[in-house]
């Protein structure tokens, strides 16, 4: 069901509530008409109490009442008997609160996602409301209850009566023979001794303030104080003042009294047909809403039309009939008056206290009294213990299930109780408790009467004690037993299928259906409101089958197509019962079920509906959207039904427009598909002409891309950045020449004055019957510089949407529109129109539509009855181009509501000349080499009429080209011809007689000479100006990816005009090249500290070994038969390579498939005190050539793609970095670990860093066409510590493993030193005679001097100890040597400096001749500062043997 205002208990409680009757003297009713409303009408928004109230139950338990409501309304006479059925004329009032209650404009609706499914429906359904509550309170008071009988009555006289208590006296007496006299049936009364409350009506405006007290005075001597109640009134006089304003709060509630008005009428008037239908009430609209005359109809017989009375003629005899129901004429005066004019707010507070003093002290009292009475006489009949209260607590704790379905009774409406009768005074006690909260209480005697109920077959009255059993437990505070949902079953088959009273049905299934919906069994309600659906009343059917839908939809897993197909019931009993707009409602949310599934058939039978209920209903534009859908849905219909559909939907629209003045009306069909509108701004591209390579920049063939338009909104803005100094500038808006519904369209485009405009507009044929489109154009407005386009500056504003007027050589000369003279769409065909523009002037140019007329074009003869139809219908119109932005989601209140931002790329800007550049590429591969250099040449044309400048590139692969640098450039060919056979490198001749890799050429440069510190390139051009008509050639070295496979490079060229302040202020090329790369050679590179002494090595500290391993992987891809290796060269600010110790025999190093060679150098560190400098930043390159010639790697192209490969790496080592501390920074559990793993790991990096990197250039040999063909490249090997492997491919990036997520952390894993990279911190060598004699035979003691040299290895500070006690205790130990001692100093502990060598003299002490090994002493080292535990023990050199002879002579 429908989200409703109130609570479920809240309802229930409402549902019933005490009654109280009112009888008036004729002074009072006079007194209270003075504010348009009688005196029950005057209590009736105060009838709701706001404090709790107390009552004891027979066992003297206080019980709390809170929120009590009572209802007060007039004694009404009645004669007649009581009917299972509403009246005529609750029926029609019934139908016109439910007429009256519409959604409100605007109202925003609830929006759900199910699935595929967005659907938008009312939460709420405040008709539904209004109807339960009209409905429960039009109830006839029934014999086999209680709850709607009068259990007091308020006598009210006023203070003017000359004797108020001979009036009190009258209006007693008036009460007792109502009650008692026997001659009327209605009203009913509760008990036979109904309280009677006087009260006296006092008017301050104009009676006597004294004499009314003195009347109460006497009142209460004579009723007591708790039976009167002095109530003044009207306490402000007429006029009133014109700026007070007093709050009306009766107009919410008299509708509510109309119910019993005309039900008094139709008691007053029982001759009216008592067997009149609801569904006669909207019989003279269905009449006048049917369609009268006409012509045959022409369309064919739909399976699922409507009924043939409404769809018997054609739509041209379609008449629109308005079927607003008029109101009552109590609504029209109550509108037009207002009420409570002479009451003031002071005056709202009596009438409250009132109602609260005569409910506390009056009402509360006389039902706690009854309560008790009823209890009393119960227990004393049936011999029961003291209280029924206690008693059913040990009858029926543990009773049985009460009876699910019950059998054919023998008498079902015949048996009639007593009043006197125990069952019913059970019913009473029980009802009382109800009224007053007492739910468990009223449970158990509801519970004993039921049974009673069943065992006399009265099944009336146990379907009534079934039903409010039910209520009871559910309202039971705790909910100490469940809610027995089979009680209201059985209560209201019997209602409905033995007493066949479908009121008492209704009222039973509305308030089981309320309470299974608040505890979420919304399947079983709507299986009862299903249920509860009949023939006899179209009105009752139509709003359960809706609830019904709602339950179905507010599942948890919701049922959606189930609520379309109740929501189409309900609407079809909606339309029976004469409530076309809720049948419109009912319509128009199932559509949206059914639209776009498939549903065709169904599809065209509600769009047909709605169609016809909305052209009834005096919405043609509505008419118009639905008959619409036939047409553009994509329905099984054939073609001459379609065809007819389009004749009959022209004509509907051609009456809809007939209506308004239009010039150019809109045009539904072809449909177009506006989001897919595409705007290209811009000459076409020039071919290539011959081998030249135009750059592919933007076009309408292409598909968009939002990743690549990221990337080159990245590539721009890097530009703009590039262009103003580093900064992007604060109005920085990306060039957009190409706009579609995925582009940012939030501000107006930029145009160029004569540069085309081609707008792309998608049309779609939804028929099966061909369209014809003629003289197809674009539709404009255009306001030229320091105008306005707006509607009050007509002379102004240019469009060439009158197509009337005669200016038109005048429109041309500001913009030229092309026309499609035929544009033809075949049956169920999508066709693309690229319309052009070519603005002439500067200003604003808004593209509204599109223009053309329209016709259903012939597809050959069509024949039908024998005939050809000869008439064609065309109609010239229009189409408006309206495309929604996209969802606004920036601030708090675009999240809470539905917005949608402006979309502008039909709006754009027309702007000055200017510059235009166009970009070819001659010898531009599509094929390379891993690390292959080739040499191409760019093309840069300026084919505009203003110069450009600021030529810059950039790229997303930065290292896969370059330009030169103006230092280092070699002096090459520029034209392609002169270039065919000329190595791209700069080369120098090897002097005569050098030995291949000797001694290494070195050159020291500066980074900052290569402009490589971002990924913006300048172009260098000539002056740095390109004139209009000019082009220039510059030289492009490229360099194939290191990683095989198929590269997508993107370049983005950016230019400027030389003409400073216009609106674009730059504009962009695109260019997009595939490259393949073939696997070429694989270079893997180690270092290590050597272990040659320092007296022997060329540099004082030993140096490094470099070994290099390249390996051939090409597999004969390009036709490459053998690799060359012609030069090994490096290149850092502290390292170079200094010779080959193992240099090949041949000239260079040839390399076929799969082989593999390994070359040996070794490194030195810099000597140039300027190299070492880290703010200088400078790099030493040195070159060892293994050919006759020598590559110079610092010049170009070398030196520019190693610090591009080079900055490349450091960029993305930094991004997988910050990646990496901004992932770590969130387990602050880690942070103390962490640190200290960093500290020590950048130690260990300092120890060992290196930061050497090795280029190994390379010549291929290919024979293509019968001609040779050199290959040159280059592959670069970062070395970035000692003992650590680098190679030159680029590891392929592994998926990662999924783990399983904990939500608690993990103790912290313990800190794992490095102690591998520790362990190589100090290199030792020990300096000894290998051979020592000694005579020992003179002298016992053999010692002998030893030197321990300690070299440190690395940059920065250690410390070392030296402990002479430790001996190896392995076994192969002890066979060498026999046991010997160090004497002296046994442990030792100095400092080094950074690459320090330090000697320390030992004394070895042998006792006896034999091969010892010195090298026991164990070196432990760790960087200065640190703790113990980075100590780590240092490698060995390996044994030192000595041999000490023994001397004998």
């Amino acid at each position: 069901m429908a989200q409703c205002v109130q609570s479920v208990q809240e309802f229930v409680q409402d549902s019933f509530v005490p009654m109280v009757a009112v009888l008036c003297s004729d002074e009072a009713e006079r007194m209270t008409r003075k504010n348009n409303l009688n005196f029950a009408e005057l209590l009736r928004p105060f009838c709701r109490l706001t404090s709790e109230g107390h009552i004891r139950d027979p066992n003297n338990q206080l019980q709390m009442v809170k929120n009590l409501r009572i209802c007060v309304n007039n004694i009404v006479t009645s004669t007649s008997t009581a009917s299972a059925t509403l009246s005529p004329a609750q029926r029609l009032r019934l139908n016109e609160v439910v007429l009256s209650c519409h959604p409100q404009e605007g109202t925003v609706s609830t929006t759900i996602t199910a699935g595929d499914y967005d659907l938008s429906f009312n939460a709420t359904t405040p008709w539904f409301e209004a109807y339960r509550e009209n409905f429960l309170q039009s109830m006839p008071a029934s014999d086999h209850e209680f709850l709607n009988h009068y259990l007091a009555c308020l006598l009210v006289v006023s203070s003017s009566e000359a004797v108020p208590v001979e009036q009190f006296l009258k209006l007693s007496q008036e009460q007792h023979r109502i009650q008692h006299s026997g001659e009327y049936t209605k009203p009913k009364w509760f008990i036979p001794n109904t309280l009677k409350y006087y009260v006296l009506l006092h008017d301050v405006s104009e009676g006597d303030g004294q004499r009314a007290d003195t009347v109460y005075e006497d009142m209460k001597q004579r009723y007591g104080p708790q039976g009167c109640y002095l109530l003044k009134i009207n306490s402000r006089t007429l006029p009133a003042e014109q700026n007070e304003q007093i709050p009306d709060p009766w107009s919410q509630y008299l509708h509510k009294n109309d119910l019993q008005t005309q039900d008094q009428l139709d008691d007053a008037f029982p001759a009216a047909s008592s067997t009149t239908d609801e569904n006669d009430v909207s019989a003279t609209e269905d009449h006048n809403s049917s369609e009268t005359g006409g012509e045959a109809n022409r369309l064919e017989d739909h399976p699922l039309q409507l009924d043939s009375a409404s769809s018997s003629g054609s739509l041209q005899a379609l008449s629109t009939t308005h079927t607003e129901a008029k109101k009552p004429a109590r609504e029209t005066e109550s509108a037009s008056v207002g009420h409570g004019a002479c009451l003031t707010l002071n005056d709202h507070d009596h009438i409250r206290q009132f109602i609260q003093e005569f409910t506390s002290r009056g009402l509360l009292p006389h039902i706690e009294k009854n309560i008790r009475q009823l209890n009393d006489q119960l227990v004393s009949r049936k011999g029961l213990s003291r209280s029924l209260f206690t008693a059913t607590k040990k009858w029926f704790g543990g009773g049985k299930a009460p009876e699910k379905s019950i059998s054919e009774p023998k008498s079902t409406s015949g048996l009639l109780y007593p009043p006197e009768a125990p069952e019913l005074q059970i019913r009473k006690m029980a009802d009382l408790c109800f009224l007053v909260q007492h739910y468990e209480l009223a449970y158990s005697c509801y519970h004993t009467a039921k049974k009673d109920f069943l065992s006399d077959q009265a099944m009336l009255y146990a379907a009534g004690a079934l039903e409010m059993a039910a209520v009871s437990a559910f309202l039971q505070v705790g909910a100490p037993r469940p809610y027995p949902a089979h009680y209201m079953d059985t209560a209201i088959q019997t209602y409905r299928d033995v007493c066949r009273n479908m009121v008492l049905a209704e009222r039973c299934a509305l308030l089981s259906a309320e309470i299974l919906k608040s505890q979420g069994k919304y399947s079983e309600a709507a299986t009862l409101l299903i249920k509860m659906t009949s023939e006899d009343s179209d009105l009752r059917s139509a709003l359960l089958l809706e609830q019904a839908a709602h339950c179905f939809i507010n599942m948890r897993t919701r049922m959606l197509r189930k609520f379309a197909f109740h929501m189409i019931l309900a609407g079809h009993r909606f339309s029976k019962s004469g409530q076309k707009r809720h049948a419109l409602r009912c319509y128009c949310q199932a559509m949206q079920v059914y639209k776009g599934r498939s549903w065709s058939l169904a599809e065209d039978h509600i769009n047909f509906t709605i169609g016809r209920q909305s052209f009834t209903l005096g919405q043609p534009e509505k008419a118009v959207a639905a008959f619409k859908q036939i047409l553009t849905n994509d329905s099984r219909q054939t073609a001459t039904q379609q065809g007819a559909f389009l004749r009959e939907y022209l004509y509907v629209y051609k009456s809809v427009i007939s209506r308004n003045e239009v010039i150019l009306p809109q045009l539904p069909l072809p449909c177009i598909q506006s989001s897919a509108t595409r705007v290209y701004f811009g000459h076409e591209r020039r071919l290539a002409e011959g081998e030249k390579q135009a750059a592919t920049h933007v076009s309408l063939d292409q598909e968009y891309d939002p990743d690549l338009a990221a990337m080159w909104y990245k590539l721009e803005e890097q530009l703009a950045a590039a262009a103003n100094r580093g900064v992007v500038p604060v109005n920085f808006q990306p060039s957009q020449c190409y706009l579609n519904s995925q582009t940012d369209n939030l501000h107006n485009p930029l145009a160029v004055v004569e540069e085309p405009i081609i707008v792309e507009v998608m049309f779609r044929n939804p028929l099966k019957v061909p369209l014809s489109l003629s003289c197809l154009s674009l539709i404009w407005r255009f306001a030229c510089d320091g105008e306005k386009t707006t509607q009050d500056s007509s002379g102004v504003l240019i469009t060439n949407e009158d197509t009337s007027a005669q200016e038109t050589s005048h429109r041309d000369d500001l913009v030229t529109t092309e026309t499609i003279p035929d544009f033809n769409l075949g049956p169920e065909e999508t066709k693309m129109a690229r319309l052009r523009l070519l603005p002439h002037r500067t200003g604003q140019l808004n593209i509204v539509g599109v223009v053309y007329d329209l016709a259903a074009a012939s597809s050959g003869d069509i024949v039908a009855d024998g005939q050809q139809k000869s008439d064609v219908m065309v109609v010239r119109g229009r189409q408006d181009l309206k495309i929604r932005g996209l969802r606004l989601n920036q601030t708090k209140e675009d999240k809470m509501f539905v917005r949608y931002g402006p979309d502008r790329r039909l709006d754009p800007i027309i702007t000055p000349p200017m510059a235009l550049m166009e970009v070819f590429f001659l010898q531009f591969p599509t094929a390379l080499l891993c690390g292959e250099i080739r040499k191409a040449y760019v093309e840069f044309c300026n084919v505009s009429s203003v110069s450009l400048c600021g030529l810059r590139v950039a790229s997303t692969h930065p290292d896969f080209f370059t330009f030169g640098s103006q230092a280092t450039t070699p002096l090459t060919p520029l034209s392609p011809t002169s270039a065919e056979n000329c190595s791209a490198y700069k080369t120098l001749a090897t002097p005569p007689g050098s030995t291949l890799g000797s001694v290494a050429s070195e050159t020291l440069v500066s980074a900052e000479d290569f402009s490589l510190l971002s990924n913006v390139v300048d172009i260098p051009i000539n002056g740095g100006t390109l004139h209009p008509g000019e082009s220039t050639q510059l030289p492009l070295w490229l360099r194939g990816p290191d990683q095989e496979g198929v590269h997508e490079i993107n370049f983005l060229f950016y230019y400027e005009s030389a003409e400073k302040g216009t609106k674009i202020s730059h504009r962009v090329l695109r260019h997009t090249v595939f490259i393949c790369a073939s696997r070429s050679l694989s270079v893997q590179a180690s270092a290590c500290c050597s272990s040659v002494p320092p007296q022997h090595s060329p540099d004082e500290n030993g140096g490094t070994l470099v070994f290099i391993d390249v390996e051939n992987i090409n597999t004969s891809e390009a036709g490459v038969r053998e690799f060359h290796i012609i030069q090994v060269s490096s290149s850092s600010q502290r390292w170079r390579l200094h010779k080959c110790i193992n240099p090949a025999k041949e000239k260079d190093c040839k390399l076929s498939s799969r082989e593999r060679a390994k070359l040996c150098f070794r490194a030195t560190p810099c000597k140039h005190p300027q190299a070492t400098s880290d703010a200088v930043k400078l790099f030493t390159f040195a070159d060892l050539n293994l050919g006759n010639e020598r590559i110079v790697s610092s010049a170009t192209p070398c030196g520019d793609f190693f610090f591009r490969c080079r900055w490349t790496s450091e960029s993305r080592q930094a991004d997988t970095s910050s990646a990496r501390t901004s992932s770590d920074t969130k387990n602050s559990s880690l942070v103390a670990v962490e640190d200290k793993k960093c500290d020590v790991a950048h130690m260990v990096k300092k120890c060992n860093e290196l930061d050497l990197s090795i280029i190994v250039i390379w010549k291929a040999y290919v024979v293509e066409d019968n001609k040779q063909l050199i290959l040159e490249g280059q592959l670069h090997v970062a070395l970035q510590a000692v003992g650590k492997e680098a190679t030159s491919l680029t590891p392929k990036e592994e998926a990662q493993e999924m783990v399983l997520f904990k939500f608690k952390s993990d103790l912290p894993p313990p800190a794992v030193l490095p102690s591998a990279e520790l362990s190589r911190l100090v290199k030792t060598n020990m300096h000894y005679p290998e051979t020592y004699t000694h005579a020992f035979t003179h002298n016992s003691i053999c010692v002998v001097p030893v030197s321990l040299v300690l070299s440190n290895c690395c940059w920065t500070q250690v410390d070392v100890v030296v402990d002479l006690r430790h001996k190896s205790i392995s076994s192969e130990a002890w066979e060498v040597h026999s046991a010997f001692t160090w004497v002296g100093q046994s442990r030792y502990k100095v400092q080094l400096k950074p690459r320090q060598v330090m000697c320390l003299t030992l004394r070895a002490c042998f006792v006896q001749p034999g091969v010892y090994n010195l090298n026991t002493p164990r070196v432990f080292a760790k960087p200065a500062e640190q703790g113990t535990a980075c100590e780590t023990s240092q490698q060995n050199a390996g044994p030192a043997l000595i041999i000490v002879n023994n001397n004998n002579a």
